[in-house]
């Protein structure tokens, strides 16, 4: 029966992975470098995913990636470059022949080529640009003037459009006979005669519609267009808002431009929340387990140092009670749990107040209502734990007057924690500072200073 059990439970793992890297699949392609087995490393290999090639690289270690690029050469797609974490596309792009480059990137969409080619050196820049075909290359020369993180480098510039005045069976015809058509695409953008965007018209309506009908009698209702010089995070929080599928990037005069798809916008919010995420660790916004030891430390020693610095003051504030917890040692036993409980729930609120932030929830209309949720949510979870905290110190301790003391400073320190994690991320945000990087610290230590002071405070006035 245990054997039939552990079985089962294999079984549903190995279905649990059935988009993601089986550990079989992994160990072949390992034993296959191992061995410098090219003809079994491409078997393996070619049935792959891009996704899930980036992925094989970057569970191996430096070492092993070099001999599997190596090895798989010429067989390298372009799309895997795509996939990899930007921090060690770098590294894989420098294993990589000249010709075996150029020839990964030539079949690339425009943006895929721009986000790929910002992070080569002047000299591998060139002999991709070279390689490509005059109109790709001006178009790819044409987003790296705009500034990184724009519209501009995200959008991509295969553009399905067709004149407003068009019905359907002349955009079907030009559809066939075009031989320029980007690989996908989800809408078809109506222009008027100056190029400016009007409507979108998705293929959906376009194939299921008579062959006379006007495209703009087929138009959706939400049409949005972004202009070119429009932030990352605006352009995911469009996406988002308004469920879009793509949308026109239109120029300073309004012309259409090129356009972002939804696999784009995807990707920046996974970025946006990935960095949202490895900011309130203190982790730094481009962390990955493939980074070096020095990389990483590099990464997180200055924000190990801000904490060190607020631990620093809530070590001054207890200093200043040094004789109320000469002689009551209780406090010293007692005193962690008040901080701790404060840190948490100003974590909680942080975290919720960060979100909200960047997904413009949290606005000038709601503000002081959110605040006064979080303090009243602080004063209710106070109010239960220090009833129980208040039980503990009497029977614990014999003490009524700690239990007393213990309570109140738990009530105190739950409703800054609400507070300072809704208030202090709003007030950041306005000074133009990254809350979700600054955020943590402050609340760190407000919640620690205001709970070790509540508590040894009273405990002096009333024990004293």
């Amino acid at each position: 029966m245990q054997d039939d059990s552990q079985s089962h439970l294999s079984d549903a793992d190995f279905a649990a992975d059935d988009y993601a890297l089986d550990r079989k699949t992994v160990s072949a392609v390992m034993d296959a470098v191992d061995a410098q087995d090219r003809d079994t490393l491409v078997a393996l290999m070619d049935p792959l995913h891009p996704a899930d090639i980036a992925d094989l690289l970057e569970q191996m270690d430096g070492g092993t990636r070099r001999a599997a690029v190596s090895l798989y050469d010429k067989e390298f797609d372009g799309d895997i470059l795509s996939e990899l974490d930007d921090g060690l596309r770098q590294e894989i792009i420098s294993y990589l022949r000249p010709d075996v480059l150029i020839e990964a990137v030539r079949d690339l969409e425009s943006d895929d080529v721009v986000d790929l080619i910002e992070d080569l050196e002047s000299e591998n820049q060139t002999a991709v640009l070279d390689a490509l075909d005059d109109s790709d290359r001006l178009a790819v020369e044409q987003s790296l003037k705009y500034p990184e993180y724009s519209a501009g480098r995200l959008m991509q510039r295969e553009i399905v459009m067709a004149p407003e005045h068009w019905n359907v069976g002349q955009a079907i015809d030009f559809l066939r006979n075009s031989d320029e058509l980007p690989e996908q695409f989800y809408h078809v953008v109506l222009v008027d005669p100056r190029m400016h965007p009007v409507a979108n018209v998705t293929l959906g309506k376009l194939m299921s519609s008579k062959r006379s009908v006007p495209l703009v009698d087929l138009a959706e209702d939400i049409f949005k267009v972004i202009p070119v010089n429009q932030d990352w995070s605006e352009i995911a929080y469009a996406f988002n808002q308004y469920h879009l599928i793509s949308a026109p990037v239109i120029d300073e005069l309004d012309r259409l431009v090129g356009v972002i798809t939804i696999d784009d916008a995807m990707t920046v919010m996974d970025e946006e929340h990935e960095e949202d995420i490895l900011r309130l660790a203190g982790v730094g916004e481009e962390s990955s387990l493939s980074d070096s030891v020095i990389r990483t430390t590099r990464q997180r020693l200055p924000w190990l140092a801000v904490n060190l610095v607020t631990a620093i003051l809530a070590s001054i504030v207890i200093s200043l009670f040094e004789v109320t917890i000469q002689q009551f040692v209780a406090l010293a036993v007692l005193m962690p749990i008040v901080a701790s409980m404060g840190g948490n729930a100003g974590t909680q609120s942080l975290t919720v107040a960060v979100r909200a932030i960047a997904t413009k929830d949290l606005t000038g209309s709601n503000v002081w209502r959110v605040i006064r949720r979080e303090i009243l949510v602080g004063a209710i979870n106070g109010a239960v734990f220090a009833i129980l905290m208040g039980i503990v110190g009497l029977i614990w301790f014999d003490s009524l007057v700690l239990a007393y003391v213990i309570a109140v400073a738990m009530v105190v320190n739950l409703v800054v924690a609400g507070l300072a994690g809704t208030g202090i991320p709003i007030v950041l945000e306005k000074l133009n500072i990254d809350p979700a990087l600054a955020s943590g610290a402050f609340v760190t230590t407000v919640t620690d200073v205001v709970g070790f002071f509540a508590f040894l405070g009273l405990a002096g006035w009333w024990l004293l």
